[in-house]
């Protein structure tokens, strides 16, 4: 590995009208910091290793030379790409002259910048007119935003090398007029409560603090009064009065888009985009107005947002696809690259983020990349404690909640939050579940190709509303083929479904939680448990979903398993002929592939999926229908996948889906032998079910007999239970009761 060496050069040539309280670097980088990082090159391992990255990267781009192409294209094309770069290399440029001194970097970052700033001002708004708010480099502000945010470091760390006359030139030709339509001409991308907002915030926030523009700083902390879309009244350093529009401004964001344990409102890929403007210009603020302790905001929740994010994904680091998610976004991402290395940083220096910034293989090149280097290279990493974790939703924390347990090999998430606003997907009660390699039990994610021009220019796909969205895509209740909240997102953003009960543990954990609004005269609950049982070698996933509706109401609760089906229990009439389940609501596009109704009181359905064998065991009722589903009907550009799934389907009134997860056996790809490749589950039944008790009863082929009663309406952990029916009686204390029958 290269050792570079910094010259014996004077490494800023500062402007005559800096005085020494507004040198630069202050934003992200410090003098200070510099100084630390440039003593420690050669010293630490991975720190090394990321500045050596870095710097292979920006040289290449430096001799292709620079590009400032007129705008036209959507994402994925070649001027929407081309501007990304520019701005991701002149951040990292601008480090790079810090660090070491070349004034190479600097150079690049200031002829690139002289080139914006000569064509900015002839540009109008982006010939693409998809967006509700167009940028001018890109076709949305929020591209326009995302390039001020790293631009706005790259000017930092070359300000005071700069003469006056570019400084003034790039200060009146360039920023702050860029800083003036991201945010005055576009209020309603300015202000509002969303991750576009903050990236808004975070950039004229970032650029008025490397150019001292109070008013910009100010304009980003706390928005501004509206009196139409495009004017200003007045910036009285605070109204949260915005006339039409939700109040806005970064100190609004951090208030209402969070709940006290750190979930944000959208979901985990949308959070994990919208960490690096959240973290970066608090880290800018910490820098440069320490008074607004800004890390100690909300008892440090956005340090405590960063544990949630962890917290929110699978054994291979990728983040639950809930709401508009693309599958595959992990804590590799660079937002998180730079996001747990300052919650080290700046939360006390947990070992276990070490364990995570190892395994990314990366630091930023600030003081906090600096600092977790340090660590690992001292030994002090230690694995990340992953555990069950409720993590509430609303500003509040009371608007409902996702529940998270694990077990071994095994990860089970419920959702029962908020709707996401114009993120979320129609899914209250809906699961997901892993195994030690991957999805088991799938959520779709998002239909969207990011950043691929093949797919409509990387947008969002027509089928992300037609599809993704509607309740019968997830794993929950569709009443009567429609979706939850008649797929109204103003109706589903009213509300939120209610926690019933969580209890992380380890022989029993449970999720329970109810919805009551997403139709009318429905009240759906449901309860999952995870349980150690001896017998077996996996724990068992309980899943009971009580309904309350009136009598003739038409059930479907689908699966999208992942994997190849190996056999059931019953017999299957497949078709031929192919026809969509329905015309809307997302039945238009599934293939109904093969059908059954069921002719026994347990419906069993085994499929294989990366090394393991997976058995559904359901109880069944008689008229119970199970459809064999397939993703794809209606998709012309072939915009889906073809994935499968099937639905369990009922009519009647009051009723309670009961159904067992079991993980079993393994199968050796290199000596083809399969291990224990059948359900241990010899019978499943209901033994009682009302709106207050649901208790079920199984037995395992090796003879022995449980039980699982739940309470539905009391909740007290030293509550007394009593259910007496015609042969049986059962009491117990608590909300639960899990025992071995003799």
């Amino acid at each position: 590995m290269t050792i570079l060496i910094v010259p014996l050069i004077l490494l800023c040539e500062k402007s005559q009208s800096q005085d020494s309280e507004n040198e630069h670097p202050n934003l992200i980088l410090t003098e200070e910091g510099v100084q630390e990082m440039r003593a420690s090159l050669g010293k630490i391992p991975l720190f090394d290793q990321s500045v050596s990255e870095v710097r292979e990267q920006v040289d290449a781009e430096i001799e292709s030379g620079i590009e400032v192409p007129i705008p036209k294209d959507l994402a994925g094309g070649y001027t929407h790409e081309q501007h990304k770069a520019n701005f991701f290399t002149m951040q990292k440029a601008g480090v790079l002259f810090q660090i070491t001194g070349e004034e190479k970097y600097a150079i690049y970052i200031r002829d690139m910048l002289l080139e914006y700033a000569k064509m900015y001002p002839t540009l109008d708004k982006h010939p693409a007119e998809r967006s509700y708010a167009r940028g001018k480099l890109f076709w949305q502000c929020l591209n326009d935003a995302n390039w001020l945010v790293y631009t706005a470091q790259a000017y930092d760390c070359i300000y005071d090398w700069l003469d006056e006359e570019t400084v003034a030139k790039l200060n009146s030709e360039l920023f702050r007029p860029f800083a003036d339509y991201i945010s005055i001409e576009n209020p309603k991308f300015f202000n509002r409560l969303h991750n576009h907002s903050t990236w808004g915030n975070a950039g004229v926030g970032m650029i008025g603090l490397v150019m001292n523009d109070e008013e910009l700083v100010d304009r980003a902390l706390y928005a501004f009064d509206v009196e139409s879309e495009s004017g200003l009244i007045d910036n009285d350093g605070g109204s949260l009065n915005l006339q039409g529009y939700k109040e806005g401004g970064f100190l609004a964001q951090i208030d209402h888009s969070f709940s006290p344990d750190g979930y944000y409102t959208e979901g985990p890929y949308y959070q994990r985009y919208a960490m690096y403007p959240f973290l970066i210009f608090a880290q800018g603020l910490a820098n440069k107005k320490p008074e607004l302790k800004i890390l100690e905001y909300r008892d440090g929740l956005l340090i405590k947002s960063v544990y949630a994010l962890i917290n929110q994904t699978n054994a291979q680091g990728e983040f639950f696809p809930i709401n508009d998610s693309q599958k595959g976004m992990s804590l590799a991402s660079r937002e998180l690259v730079n996001a747990v290395s300052m919650a080290y940083y700046y939360g006390g220096n947990d070992p276990g983020l070490l364990s995570i910034i190892k395994e990314q293989g990366r630091v930023p090149l600030n003081d906090s990349g600096l600092a977790a280097a340090k660590g690992i290279a001292e030994g002090k990493a230690q694995p990340y404690p992953y555990k069950s974790i409720e993590l509430s939703d609303g500003a509040a924390g009371d608007e409902g909640a996702i529940g998270i347990i694990r077990a071994d090999n095994l990860t089970l998430v419920m959702k029962y939050a908020k709707h996401g606003m114009g993120h979320g997907h129609f899914d209250r009660l809906g699961f997901l579940l892993y195994d030690g390699y991957g999805e088991v039990i799938q959520d779709y994610g998002s239909a969207r190709w990011v950043n691929i021009e093949h797919k409509d220019g990387g947008g969002y796909l027509n089928e992300n509303h037609s599809w993704a969205k509607e309740t019968i895509a997830h794993n929950t209740l569709v009443v009567d083929k429609d979706s939850h909240f008649d797929h109204n997102v103003k109706e589903a953003d009213k509300t939120a479904a209610t926690p019933y009960y969580f209890l992380p543990g380890e022989k029993v954990q449970i999720v329970s939680a109810k919805e009551t609004n997403a139709y009318p005269n429905v009240e759906m609950h449901r309860t999952m448990a995870v349980v150690e049982i001896e017998e077996l070698e996996n724990p068992l996933i309980i899943d009971l979903f009580s309904v309350q509706a009136l009598e003739g109401t038409r059930y479907d609760l689908p699966l999208y398993y992942l994997g190849d089906i190996m056999s059931s229990n019953q017999e299957f009439e497949t078709n031929n002929i192919l026809q969509p389940m329905g015309e809307h609501d997302g039945y238009q596009h599934l293939w109904q592939e093969a059908q059954t109704k069921t002719n026994g009181e347990v419906f069993q359905f085994t499929w294989f999926n990366h090394k393991n064998f997976f058995t559904m065991n359901s109880v069944a009722r008689q008229g119970d229908e199970v459809l064999l589903t397939r993703i794809g009907a209606n998709d012309p550009h072939f915009n889906l996948r073809r994935d499968p799934g099937l639905i369990l389907r009922r009519t009647g009134g009051n009723t309670l889906f009961a159904s067992l997860y079991e993980m079993h056996g393994q199968y050796s790809y290199s000596d083809e032998i399969p291990i224990n490749s059948f359900t241990s589950i010899a019978n499943l039944e209901i033994i009682h079910e009302a709106k207050d008790y649901a208790v079920i009863q199984f037995q395992l082929k090796s003879g022995e007999k449980y039980r699982f009663a739940f309470s539905l309406m009391e909740k007290g952990e030293n509550s007394k239970h009593n259910i007496n029916v015609e042969g049986w009686s059962l009491e117990w204390t608590g909300i639960y009761d899990f025992t071995k029958l003799k």
